[in-house]
């Protein structure tokens, strides 16, 4: 099944703030594969960004992916303790009128 490619619009950015460097390595690499460096942005971008959202996973769920090639590990929970009553900040009678004074 052919896949169909994205219809290109007129949609432009700028990168500012590129290390003399950086800039070299992409001029480099584009060289490398006969590609503008433009073209060879957008190649990087498209490569980097062409996974879906719905593939994406969570960082609970890739920490386990990761790890289960190494036997993984269970961590044993404690027990939940009841959480302590909330401050009152209200102040009676007795308290603003001395304030007050």
């Amino acid at each position: 099944m052919p896949s169909q490619s994205p219809r290109r619009t007129g949609a432009a950015i700028t990168v500012r703030g590129l290390t003399t460097e950086l800039k070299a390595r992409l001029r480099i690499r584009a060289a490398h594969n006969a590609r503008s460096m433009e073209a060879e942005a957008r190649a990087i971008l498209e490569k980097a960004l062409s996974r879906r959202e719905e593939d994406a996973v969570d960082l609970g769920t890739y920490a386990q992916r990761l790890f289960r090639p190494l036997g993984g590990v269970e961590l044993e929970l404690p027990q939940r303790e009841l959480a302590r009553e909330p401050p009152n900040f209200r102040v009676d009678k007795r308290q603003r009128r001395r304030s007050r004074r």
